[in-house]
């Protein structure tokens, strides 16, 4: 069959599984004009995320062209974590899952359930929301910003910036996006070094603060350049994925009326649920690896040097590794979904994910069990992440 991410099908952003389905089955090895190709089996997709080897993460050779070695998109996307390999990769990485660490993530829950209180109590009795912009949207603002330690009154800008410069990784890009994405990497460095000199004066808990744990870690200095872009990638990474989480999650519960109504009877359900809602409406639709010798795959001959596209949103649907692959199904287990990626690029903010996922869900239709999701509603027509730019509810 024939798929190209540069000419999708109408009705792909409404519906884009039933194409990913026919990937599978027809093509699971799918090429594209500029070489390189898509891969949507689960399997297929678990052993590249485990083979560290033969299929890496540097982006460079891809982005060069992309962007041009002298943009500052460039700077960003072959500096950020999830798209370097070991040595960088691994001093980054060990850095935040420390910050990550269980006394970090506890002293966090208490401050997260009070702002959705908080949410919920803003939106009580006015009848019309954008579940987004009131709800989905503010949490992680809010959560990263408190990771990071920056003030509230300077957060304002977080959301456009990282929406411009994660939009950017698109396999198109009109010149204006490509100019909005530039400038909010240069603004969001401006504004980080402000916030980092003003840190190493009066640093923070290391055990609770990310920022003071990047700057002062043991593990090796960054450079200025590798602080400031995984800065960066961090409060990108928390914002984009996690807004989309919850406002996808809510979404399907309104498709799902059953499933909602097992939620709001067995509410522990919500600890396996935020999974099922991942590997359903995976915010992540697409992750990428490049080949670094010749393989073959499903007869297909792949050169080294191949940029590969991995569907994350088909594979979690791959009915070979989940029975009743398109049913939500909150009790699910086992449900060894992609969503966080796999291997050594695992998502380090999982259990963060999670958490806020299970509290904003969770509360929020304890509050308004009836919500009813109006017309209007808009995704963000993107490839690479799947979520709602507005999704307007009526509370009740």
């Amino acid at each position: 069959m024939s798929f190209a991410l540069t000419d999708l099908p109408v009705g792909f952003h409404d519906d884009p599984y039933s194409h990913y389905a026919k990937l599978r089955e027809q093509a699971p090895v799918c090429g594209q004009a500029d070489g390189s190709f898509i891969v949507s089996r689960y399997n297929d997709l678990d052993a590249i995320y485990r083979d560290g080897k033969r299929f890496i993460s540097d982006k460079k050779k891809v982005f060069t062209p992309k962007f041009g070695t002298d943009a500052p998109l460039f700077e960003h996307h072959t500096t950020s974590l999830v798209f370097n390999d070991p040595p960088l990769h691994t001093r980054v990485r060990k850095i935040m899952v420390g910050a990550m660490n269980p006394r970090a993530l506890a002293s966090m829950e208490p401050g997260l359930v009070s702002l959705v209180d908080e949410l919920l109590d803003d939106m009580q009795g006015q009848g019309t929301v954008d579940l987004i912009e009131s709800f989905a949207g503010a949490i992680p603002i809010e959560v990263i910003g408190n990771l990071f330690d920056i003030p509230r009154d300077q957060r304002g800008p977080l959301r456009d910036w990282s929406l411009a410069i994660l939009g950017a990784l698109e396999p198109q890009l009109t010149e204006e996006q490509e100019a909005r994405g530039n400038a909010a990497v240069r603004d969001f460095v401006a504004f980080l070094q402000k916030i980092v000199d003003e840190r190493r004066k009066n640093p923070g808990d290391p055990q609770t603060d990310v920022l003071t744990r990047l700057i002062q870690s043991e593990e090796g200095q960054l450079s200025p350049v590798e602080l400031y872009q995984n800065c960066i990638f961090i409060l990108n990474a928390g914002h984009e994925t996690t807004t989309n989480l919850i406002g996808n999650a809510l979404w399907l519960l309104q498709d799902d009326m059953d499933a909602r109504r097992c939620l709001l009877a067995e509410p522990q359900l919500i600890n396996t649920a935020v999974d099922e809602f991942l590997r359903m409406e995976s915010p992540n639709q697409f992750g990428n690896r490049l080949t670094t010798e010749d393989i073959t795959l499903h007869g297909i001959k792949i050169p080294a040097g191949t940029d590969l596209h991995l569907c994350i949103g088909a594979a979690n649907r791959d009915p070979a590794q989940f029975a009743d692959a398109d049913r939500l199904k909150l009790d699910r287990r086992p449900n060894k979904h992609l969503a966080f990626a796999g291997g050594a690029h695992t998502c380090v903010g999982l259990t963060l994910a999670r958490m806020e996922g299970r509290i904003a869900v969770g509360k929020f239709i304890e509050r308004f069990p009836n919500y009813e999701i109006l017309s209007g509603s808009t995704r963000s027509e993107r490839i690479r992440f799947r979520g709602f730019s507005t999704l307007p509810a009526r509370l009740k």
